[in-house]
C-alpha cells in the first residue's frame, strides 16, 4: 500500500482507536463481562470443595489463577479473535491508511477490552479471597498485575490474531492459549507434570500469577512481585513488537 496518510500524532492515534473499538465492544459489554467472570468463579466454586483442606500456598495459587484467567479471556482470546477479523476484514489496512501506528492499534483495542474486564477481573479476586479465606488488605497489587501481565497477554493475542492466515485460526489459536492459561494456572508447579513443568517458564501468565499470590499473602514479598511485574512487562514489549511486525505485513508497509 503506497497511497497512505502521514503518520497520526501517537496519543491521538491511541485515544481514537481505543474510543472506536470500546463504541463497538460496549454493545456486548454484559455478555462479555458476564463469561469472562461467570467461568472463573465457576471454577473458584468447584475447587473450593474438591481442595477443602487445601494448604494456604494451594488456595493462593488457585485464586490467583482464576483470576488471570479473567485477564486471558480477554487480553489473549478476545483480542487474538479480533485482530484476526480486523485482518480479513480489511480493517487494518484502514487504520493503515489513516497513518495510525500499528502498536496504537493493538493497544487500543486492547485497552477497549480491558476497560469491561477490569470489573470482573476484581470481583473474581474479592469472590477468591472470600472462598478461601485469603487476605484482602493487599489486593492493590491486582492492578498493576492486570495492567502488566495483562500488557503481556495482549501482545501474545495480538501476535496471534494477526499471523493467523484466517479469522477462524485466530480463534482457535486464542482459544488454545486461554486453556494453556487455565491449566497452567491452577495448579502449583510443584504438583504439575514434569513434562509439562517448561512451559510454566514461556508462558506470561505464569509470572502474572505468581506476581498475584503475593497479594494474597499476610506479609507480601515484594522483590518476587517486582521480579515477576518486570518479567510481565518485558514480554509485552516483546510481543508488541512482534504484533507491529505482523501488522505492517499484513498491510504491504
Amino acid at each position: 500500500m503506497s497511497d497512505l496518510a502521514p503518520r497520526t500524532p501517537y496519543v491521538r492515534a491511541l485515544s481514537a482507536v481505543y474510543e472506536g473499538q470500546l463504541a463497538r465492544a460496549r454493545v456486548a459489554r454484559v455478555p462479555l463481562l458476564f463469561v469472562a467472570c461467570l467461568q472463573s468463579i465457576g471454577l473458584l466454586v468447584l475447587l473450593r470443595g474438591v481442595v477443602d483442606d487445601a494448604k494456604v500456598s494451594e488456595k493462593q495459587q488457585i485464586v490467583s489463577g482464576a483470576v488471570v484467567l479473567v485477564v486471558a479471556f480477554v487480553a489473549l482470546n478476545l483480542l487474538a479473535q479480533r485482530l484476526g477479523h480486523l485482518r480479513a476484514s480489511g480493517g487494518l489496512a484502514y487504520y493503515a491508511a489513516l497513518g495510525t501506528p500499528p502498536s496504537a492499534v493493538v493497544l487500543g483495542t486492547a485497552a477497549s477490552y480491558a476497560t469491561f474486564a477490569l470489573p470482573g477481573t476484581v470481583v473474581t479476586a474479592v469472590t477468591g479471597a472470600l472462598l478461601y479465606d485469603l487476605p484482602l488488605a493487599h489486593l492493590w497489587v491486582l492492578l498493576p498485575v492486570a495492567v502488566l501481565g495483562g500488557a503481556a497477554l495482549a501482545g501474545v493475542g495480538a501476535a496471534l490474531g494477526l499471523l493467523a492466515p484466517k479469522p477462524e485460526v485466530a480463534t482457535v489459536l486464542g482459544q488454545l492459549g486461554m486453556t494453556l492459561v487455565l491449566f497452567l494456572g491452577l495448579v502449583r508447579p510443584a504438583r504439575m507434570p514434569v513434562p509439562l513443568r517448561p512451559l510454566l517458564a514461556v508462558v506470561p501468565s505464569t509470572y502474572a500469577v505468581n506476581a498475584l499470590r503475593e497479594a494474597f499473602a499476610t506479609h507480601p514479598r515484594y522483590g518476587v512481585l517486582a521480579a515477576n511485574l518486570a518479567v510481565c512487562a518485558a514480554v509485552g514489549a516483546v510481543a508488541l513488537v512482534v504484533a507491529g511486525a505482523a501488522f505492517r505485513r499484513a498491510v504491504g508497509r
